[in-house]
């Protein structure tokens, strides 16, 4: 029979206030499916509340509350389809609400290895959005119960909607795990990795300093590097992505011109777990730059410190870019004390225009000057803006302008600019 709007208002008002109540008692944050069982199961008086899923012609128990020393059902458990209430229930066999089964005909025609454990029953099915039947949500006691009644049921088919909408989203975030795992899995064979070269100059007599390596994933549709990094972090494997890009940019170190240094990007984290000293062992780390990659304060400083420290007498620096685009970027400068701080572009762009961007640069160039640090502008494209930086004072500087981001193969290509002096 179909429900009144205003009942069906009525019992998922119910619903909804049973589970806030339940979750502000627990201390909950969000009404997930343990929790709902509970606070079902726990409203009802009954002795075990579960979802069971209907699959391969088992019923599995995905989610269990059960009263303490009630039952002996726990979650992964599974029977036969053909013993089980719930199924029966959903096939028409057995009505959703049977307040004794010891004196239900229906319940004397299921085969079930809990017969003798069950008395009384709720139980409705979970539709997925797309029409299926998942499975039931049900409630079980040991005893007779008269006071069940139709309200009881309607609440249960609220939260069975619930636990449809959460099984349907719980399904769509586990299919996108799966396709980012593909995805990393592949990037890690090495086949998608293309490392481009962007060059470093000295502006007073443009000569290449040094490369800053970038990552390239061939990929359709195409996908910034961020993104790919960011994905291998979510699935656990961000140090071993961007272990793989440092080696694959070491690997063709000789092939750059002896003089030039290049720039690796790395995270804390990588850092952190121990990752970053095992790739740069045996190279040559006066060659080598570190930049760390991140755009929130970090929380180990000392940390990161302590382990770059041996790195760093070896040869080794560090660099923080994006300065002055945040509040992080100076968070890290000063904690890092870097040999390089790298301007964000968004100071750049323009600087040739804007008076305050040309202020904040100039203080940052002091800052640099007076913490024995060099200074390198990111992202000049316009002449205007290399000659103002000139002007300033700025000795280093990386751009579309100067250079493009170009394949190791063309590194050797570019005529007299790519005659190489070294800095330290």
């Amino acid at each position: 029979m179909e429900q009144s709007g205003s009942s069906l208002f009525d019992a998922r008002h119910a619903a909804l206030s049973l589970l806030a109540a339940h979750n502000e008692a627990e201390g909950a944050s969000s009404p997930g499916l343990q929790s709902m069982l509970k606070a079902v199961r726990t409203h009802l008086d009954m002795d075990l509340a579960f979802i069971s899923e209907f699959s391969d012609g088992r019923r599995f128990f995905r989610d269990v509350d059960a009263r303490t020393g009630s039952s002996t059902v726990t979650t992964g458990d599974s029977d036969p389809l053909d013993e089980a209430y719930c199924y029966a229930m959903a096939t028409g066999a057995l009505p959703e609400l049977v307040n004794d089964l010891a004196i239900s005909c229906e319940g004397k025609l299921i085969n079930s290895r809990h017969k003798n454990l069950i008395r009384s029953h709720l139980s409705v099915p979970i539709l997925l959005d797309d029409g299926r039947c998942y499975g039931a949500l049900c409630c079980t006691s040991a005893q007779p119960d008269h006071s069940l009644n139709t309200r009881d049921l309607k609440v249960l088919r609220v939260f069975a909607d619930i636990a449809g909408r959460q099984i349907d989203s719980d399904a769509r975030a586990q299919g996108i795990t799966i396709e980012i795992k593909k995805r990393i899995e592949a990037a890690l064979s090495g086949e998608l990795l293309q490392t481009l070269y962007q060059p470093i100059f000295k502006l007073a007599d443009q000569r290449v300093i040094g490369f800053e390596t970038l990552s390239h994933f061939e990929s359709q549709p195409d996908r910034a590097p961020d993104l790919w990094f960011a994905e291998a972090a979510t699935v656990g494997r961000g140090s071993e992505l961007e272990a793989m890009v440092v080696r694959t940019a070491l690997r063709d170190l000789a092939r750059l011109p002896p003089l030039a240094y290049v720039t690796v990007n790395v995270s804390p984290n990588t850092i952190l777990d121990g990752t970053l000293g095992t790739v740069l062992a045996g190279w040559p780390l006066e060659r080598v730059v570190l930049e760390v990659t991140e755009h929130a304060v970090i929380d180990h400083y000392q940390e990161i410190a302590t382990i770059v420290r041996p790195l760093r007498e070896r040869g080794m620096r560090i660099a923080v870019d994006d300065a002055g685009a945040g509040y992080a970027s100076f968070k890290h400068i000063l904690s890092l004390a870097p040999d390089i701080i790298k301007l964000d572009v968004s100071i750049i762009r323009n600087i040739d225009s804007d008076r305050a961007r040309f202020s904040l640069a100039a203080a940052l160039l002091r800052f640099a000057e007076e913490t024995g640090s060099r200074l390198i502008a990111e992202g000049v494209e316009t002449a205007a803006e290399l000659t103002t930086l000139s002007a300033l004072g700025v000795e280093y500087a990386q751009g579309f302008l100067l250079g493009r981001p170009i394949p190791l193969e063309d590194v050797t290509n570019e005529g007299d600019r790519n005659e190489v002096v070294r800095e330290h």
